[in-house]
């Protein structure tokens, strides 16, 4: 059934497409660019909205605006399933965006039966079962709700059970005990049948836990979601990467080694690694990098960005960036006391803030044409990909580790940044050691060029 579905994935970020390969991404809102993508059935486009960085009237103006220009076209209609691709550890617009989604298909008189909750990421130790989802973290299963994770200054939350967490992120308007849920006997034992079953009695935008620790778990319910759209009912779903694999009829993982990234003549020899994200996990990641000694450092201080010398300081950040890039690898990396205030919004702002301090310096840096380019942290690599380096359109090559860590190459940019390897690095993922891996990996596609 993958094979005549059109799969438009509406991502918060660049992280979702790292258990699949070969497929587009854009990172320019222009809904004219999925509906080239997928003018063929049986394809799948990724569209960057970054709405996890905004409000939550934001986030929903600009899924609604992008799908409907999507929807505008009658041929990308025809079997489509929207995916509505979110943080694994349950962050972002959950209960908004999916409902933003079903509210443009009714406008376009196509009535959403269920909205499938799949937040898992298995790569990552991300999984459900009981209705409870985990993260593993330091080697060990833990609630999400015990995680740094469910302390997000803007999309913090207390249950890891995900029919209380959907009441609580509703404020009560989806209640726990509305929700049906897809338990892990169902699909084992009963399989497709009993998934369909369930599934089939969904109606008027019924939410759907799924519980998953295996991708064959997962198989099997895209498997059911496949049947009942050929039935011609109508289902999205709200995932982590892990469910987008088997939708897009993909299987298993494209492994990129130095010998696989190709870095153009007429790059230097140096590249650059920006990091912005502030989960404990990339904090220990970059400290890994700095005990190696092998990239020059420049911290990007948040305090200066927020007082009245900004534009000073970013002229001299940007100065010496240029300059050490023509001799060494280097890392930039903004302060990691994190900012912030008790108001959501207030940190939300702060966050925007220092993004755009971010995006500015690979923007006026990225013409020296570093060899490739790392960015750490969702909202991060979004950023720097779509106005640091300009790039409109790119597609997934593979990934450093199985469902983890992408390497893009970009297919609509300015000349300057056509041909570079961009690693899309999550905040939440890796070993301690990953982030120095990579690097490694890079600089030695550099050396055997």
């Amino acid at each position: 059934m993958a094979d005549s579905r059109r799969l438009l994935v509406l991502d918060d970020d660049p992280t979702g497409s790292q258990c699949v390969a070969g497929i587009d991404v854009a990172f320019d809102l222009d809904p004219a660019i999925p509906t080239e993508v997928l003018a063929e059935p049986g394809s799948t486009c990724f569209v960057l909205t970054n709405t996890r960085a905004l409000d939550e009237a934001d986030a929903v103006s600009l899924t609604r605006r992008l799908l409907a220009g999507v929807l505008a076209d009658p041929v990308t209609r025809e079997g489509l399933h929207v995916v509505s691709r979110s943080d694994s550890t349950l962050r972002g617009h959950v209960i908004a965006e999916p409902a933003a989604i079903a509210d443009e298909l009714a406008a376009h008189d196509l009535a959403v039966d269920a909205i499938l909750l799949v937040p898992a990421m298995l790569e990552a130790g991300r999984y459900t079962e009981g209705d409870v989802h985990y993260a593993v973290v330091d080697g060990e299963p833990r609630r999400v709700e015990d995680t740094d994770f469910a302390r997000d200054a803007t999309f913090g939350y207390t249950h890891s059970d995900l029919r209380e967490f959907l009441e609580e992120r509703s404020g009560g308007a989806v209640r726990a005990a509305d929700v049906l849920s897809i338990g892990l006997d169902d699909i084992r034992t009963g399989g497709v049948d009993r998934v369909h079953e369930i599934l089939a009695a969904a109606r008027d935008r019924r939410w759907v836990v799924v519980n998953a620790t295996e991708y064959s778990d997962m198989e099997i319910v895209a498997e059911a979601v496949a049947r009942l759209e050929a039935e011609g009912r109508t289902l999205i779903s709200r995932c982590g990467p892990s469910f987008v694999r088997p939708l897009a009829g993909q299987s298993g993982a494209e492994v990129v080694g130095a010998d696989s990234i190709t870095i153009p003549e007429g790059r230097l020899d140096h590249g650059l690694v920006v990091v912005g994200s502030h989960v404990g996990l990339t904090t220990t990641q970059l400290r890994a990098v700095q005990e190696r000694g092998t990239l020059v450092e420049v911290e990007l201080q948040v305090p200066s960005l927020l007082d009245g010398r900004r534009e000073q300081y970013l002229d001299e950040v940007v100065e010496r960036l240029r300059e050490a890039l023509l001799e060494d690898d280097c890392v930039l990396y903004t302060s990691r006391d994190l900012v912030r205030t008790d108001d959501p919004a207030e940190s939300l702002a702060i966050a925007r803030s220092v993004s755009d301090a971010v995006v500015e310096v690979v923007r006026r840096v990225r013409s020296v044409k570093p060899a490739w380019v790392v960015a750490k942290g969702g909202i991060t690599s979004h950023e720097v990909a779509a106005n640091g380096l300009g790039i409109r359109r790119a597609r997934v090559e593979g990934q450093f580790w199985p469902g983890q860590v992408s390497l893009f190459s970009a297919q609509e940019a300015p000349e300057e940044v056509m041909g570079a390897p961009y690693v899309v690095f999550p905040g939440n993922v890796g070993g301690e050691q990953a982030l120095a891996d990579v690097v490694d990996r890079l600089t030695a596609a550099v050396a055997a060029r």
